[in-house]
């Protein structure tokens, strides 16, 4: 009853200890929730909270986000294929939602190609995270394709899904096309070294994508002299993430080199890439760069000399607010 006579409440979170066809039936005639959030939910409600969620999202006219990150998983049981289907289909009809959280519920690559489908026709949606859903290269192909249609889509979550170089490579190419999308973020894919030219070149190009995560997706030295040759010519990123891609000093030493003419970035992350004899370029980049206000260099096993180079670079830099060192005492083995 509260549902139907609050004028006041805005958001609402669950879970199946209250989930009930009376709650639900009442948030179709709600006028004031925007956000739901439902979490752990077994077997036995999670079926039937779909089968509602879906009338709801035809129906209701106020609901802006809708949260359903299986917080339980692996354990718990997620949303799958079919069910994922469903509701990328809901969205096809909706005009209110603009954020949807389905991080962690297994919609594999069909689901993947039915949000794709979806992205083709909404025009309201603004956040998506699909992130954990095993969509492989052919969902990632699927969204990327549709990235080059959507025009109202800004923020994007697909990390961890295993979308390999192809998938890299179709994304790539939706970047030099998109116009939109502003966050996108591609963490743990396997991309590897044969997508990293193709992403690099799209940075070339894009105007609009201003934070970019690709860390742990083993892009290696190459990779990093690429995307450092991007940063050249790049005047919209602000935000990127490199960690773990074994960039080496090779790669290190690039992106230090970029820093020194990019006058766009604001915060770089590139921890735990090996980049034993990169410190001194990157304090030589603090000296010229204006523009970086966070730098992670954790975990590079930098030579101990390179601490009293940073020292000296800070001395002379007014804009660096953040800088992480942690784990560089010693250079180890490689």
């Amino acid at each position: 009853m509260f549902l139907r006579t609050s004028k006041n409440l805005e958001h609402l979170s669950l879970n199946e200890s209250i989930c009930s066809q009376l709650v639900f039936e009442n948030l179709y005639e709600n006028t004031t929730i925007t956000s739901i959030d439902l979490y752990s939910l077994n077997d036995i409600f999670l079926s039937k909270t779909i089968d509602v969620l879906i009338k709801i999202l035809y129906k209701n006219s106020t609901l802006t986000s809708l949260d359903l990150i299986n917080r339980g998983w692996p354990s718990l049981n997620n949303i799958g294929s079919e069910e994922g289907k469903t509701l990328a289909g809901a969205l096809c009809k909706n005009t209110s939602l603009t954020s949807l959280n389905l991080c962690y519920n297994s919609i594999g690559p069909e689901g993947g190609k039915a949000f794709a489908d979806a992205l083709c026709i909404n025009i309201t949606l603004k956040n998506l995270n699909l992130c954990f859903n095993n969509l492989d290269s052919e969902g990632g192909k699927a969204l990327a394709d549709a990235l080059c249609k959507n025009v109202t889509l800004t923020s994007l979550d697909i990390c961890d899904n295993n979308l390999l170089s192809e998938g890299g490579r179709a994304l790539a190419d939706a970047l030099c096309k998109n116009t939109a999308l502003m966050s996108l973020n591609l963490k743990n894919n396997n991309l590897r070294s044969e997508g990293r030219k193709t992403l690099a070149d799209a940075l070339c190009m894009n105007t609009t994508l201003t934070s970019l995560n690709l860390a742990y997706n083993k892009l290696g030295p190459e990779g990093g002299k690429a995307l450092a040759n991007a940063l050249y010519k790049n005047t919209a990123l602000t935000s990127l993430n490199l960690q773990g891609n074994k960039l080496r000093s090779r790669g290190g030493i690039a992106l230090a080199n970029a820093l020194c003419k990019n006058n766009t970035l604001i915060s770089l992350h590139i921890r735990n890439n090996n980049i034993i004899n990169g410190g001194k370029a990157f304090a030589d980049a603090l000296r010229i760069n204006t523009t970086l206000k966070n730098l992670d260099l954790s975990y590079n096993a930098f030579k101990s000399e390179v601490g009293k180079a940073l020292v000296d670079a800070l001395c002379m830099n007014t804009t660096l607010i953040s800088l992480d060192l942690q784990g560089n005492k010693s250079a180890r083995k490689k």
